[in-house]
């Protein structure tokens, strides 16, 4: 879509992918402040019961996620949970209301999140929890009525068509964060390269701040890559390889700057 030149100078700070990089957590605290603002407004201006529970999902599908690729995935993961825990709840209510046995209950409850715990452990692990967590919100302790754990499972997926509604507003995406962090990166190994020939000390605290910096920059790499790999369609073993290749050219620094004598120790030598 084509802008005018004063609408483009205007939302410049908005579309440049570089500003948005920069403050991503200000855009994002904005994005999830507006999206609760509009769960409220819906859930109370239909006076839908039990409302809280679309804004808790908004929080929970977005609230601590920054970039779009992870926010797909995790509302997703949460529909999966919400529908699964609200189906296993809704049962638990209406066999406490045909048989009236509250101790089967709590048995059949702890039983179920017994099992969704079991499976919570490893691969599909967030879908297995948030099943056990949306039984108790449906079904409370069994007593709970029918009409209640419908509302609560319907006000939980508006607040996951919201929260990815809103994802796409201004979204963040992290193949910016990779790039811009990787460049950052690569220019901190520029700078160690620069003192290891220029002379300068490989002991003092401005190296090992570069050093130092450049470990977490890996680790921080290393975190977005399954959101750019869904954002950009780039294997995960394409997106390994230019992680291996900073990780070598970051091992040669060290090696380089621990082969090369200190100045101080040569000057001491010398005298």
């Amino acid at each position: 879509m084509h802008l005018p030149v004063f609408a483009r100078r205007l939302l410049r700070p908005l579309l440049d992918p570089y500003r948005r990089y920069r403050h991503a957590k200000l855009i994002h605290a904005v994005r999830v402040s507006i999206g609760l603002l509009a769960t409220i407004l819906l859930t109370t201006g239909i006076n839908l019961p039990h409302g809280e529970w679309a804004s808790v999902t908004m929080l929970i599908v977005i609230g601590g996620l920054q970039h779009h690729g992870n926010i797909g995935k995790k509302a997703v993961e949460r529909a999966y949970g919400t529908l699964i825990g609200a189906s296993v709840g809704l049962l638990l209510v209406v066999q406490q209301a045909y048989f009236g046995q509250p101790l089967l209950t709590y048995l059949l409850m702890s039983v179920v999140c017994g099992f969704f715990s079991y499976h919570a452990i490893g691969k599909g692990g967030y879908i297995a929890l948030l099943s056990a967590i949306t039984v108790f919100i449906v079904a409370g302790h069994g007593d709970n009525p029918i009409s209640d754990g419908l509302w609560r499972t319907v006000d939980i997926l508006i607040g996951i068509v919201l929260a990815l509604a809103f994802s796409f507003a201004l979204p963040l995406y992290a193949v910016y964060s990779w790039r811009y962090s990787l460049a950052s990166a690569l220019r901190d190994c520029a700078a160690i390269y620069s003192r290891i020939i220029s002379g300068q000390s490989v002991t003092d605290d401005e190296h090992l701040k570069l050093l130092n910096r450049l470990n977490a920059a890996m680790l921080q790499l290393r975190s977005l890559m399954p959101s750019v790999s869904k954002e950009v369609r780039i294997s995960m073993t394409e997106l390994d390889a230019i992680q291996r290749h900073l990780r070598m050219c970051i091992s040669t620094l060290e090696i380089l700057g621990n082969t090369r004598p200190d100045p101080r120790d040569e000057q001491a030598m010398a005298r």
